[in-house]
């Protein structure tokens, strides 16, 4: 199997870990990005009960904290992440407001129609946007909000380098209009959708990743495994360098029924 044919899975999880963690940001997103978003969301008190699922080391959760009323829990499967985000909940003084508990985003550890917010930069992905939609719906309050973020298709064709590319990662990537009509079965008001910005993807993702894979590659000389993950990361880079006009990331904010 060539490096362009792994997907994250195939590579050793602790090396996933440790290049992640050194990222203020696993995914795509910018502080700018996760404030518009928040825009949109209407009635959120300091009563309010957010949850930001898959939230990594808490680049984004932090931004919320500072932006939104409420108690917000960050929930990621990674215990090293949660440290993480708890000395950086402390580091800007959000402690008291902001929380990172270890748990699956398959099984959450809240009370039915308890949320008033489900948050998720770049996460929903692990369980499936559909099915994540469904699963979550339950923990929301009725006019409560999801709002994710989610690999789309911008176009209704493109290459097939670009198209099979997905299809191997995440098949379950799917046009704006297509995840729109997901949202509305699931039981939620389309609110609002937007395309991230190119600068979310490189200046906020991909440059501060290869200062991280240099590090890595210093750290580990020789080591063919994280040779061959440092080669797909870049690869992944170059393939949204070639065709971002084709997909990207896109906002999709819906309110419960």
């Amino acid at each position: 199997m060539s490096n362009k044919n792994k997907t994250i899975y195939d590579f050793d999880f602790s090396l996933i870990y440790e290049y992640f963690a050194s990222l203020e940001r696993q995914g795509p997103g910018s502080s700018e990005v996760t404030i518009k978003a928040l825009s949109f969301i209407d009635n959120l008190t300091d009563r309010s009960h957010i949850a930001d699922l898959g939230c990594g080391t808490g680049g984004q959760t932090m931004v919320l904290g500072q932006h939104a009323p409420g108690q917000i829990t960050g929930l990621e499967l990674s215990s090293d992440f949660i440290r993480i985000f708890n000395h950086n909940a402390a580091q800007v003084g959000l402690q008291d407001k902001v929380k990172g508990i270890v748990g699956s985003m398959d099984n959450l550890p809240f009370r039915k129609e308890s949320l008033d917010l489900i948050w998720s930069e770049g996460a929903i992905y692990n369980i499936g946007f559909e099915r994540g939609l469904k699963k979550w719906h339950e923990y929301l309050k009725t006019s409560g909000y999801i709002a994710v973020t989610e690999a789309s298709w911008f176009t209704e064709e493109r290459p097939s380098e670009i198209h099979d590319f997905w299809m191997l990662h995440y098949p379950e990537i799917d046009t704006i209009a297509a995840k729109v009509t997901h949202i509305q079965r699931a039981g939620y008001i389309p609110v609002a959708t937007f395309i991230l910005p190119e600068d979310c993807w490189t200046k906020h993702y991909f440059v501060p990743g290869m200062t991280a894979q240099k590090k890595l590659l210093a750290k580990y000389p020789g080591n063919k495994g994280v040779e061959e993950f440092i080669a797909a990361q870049r690869h992944e880079a170059a393939l949204y360098d070639k065709y971002k006009e084709f997909y990207g990331y896109v906002f999709y904010i819906g309110k419960k029924i």
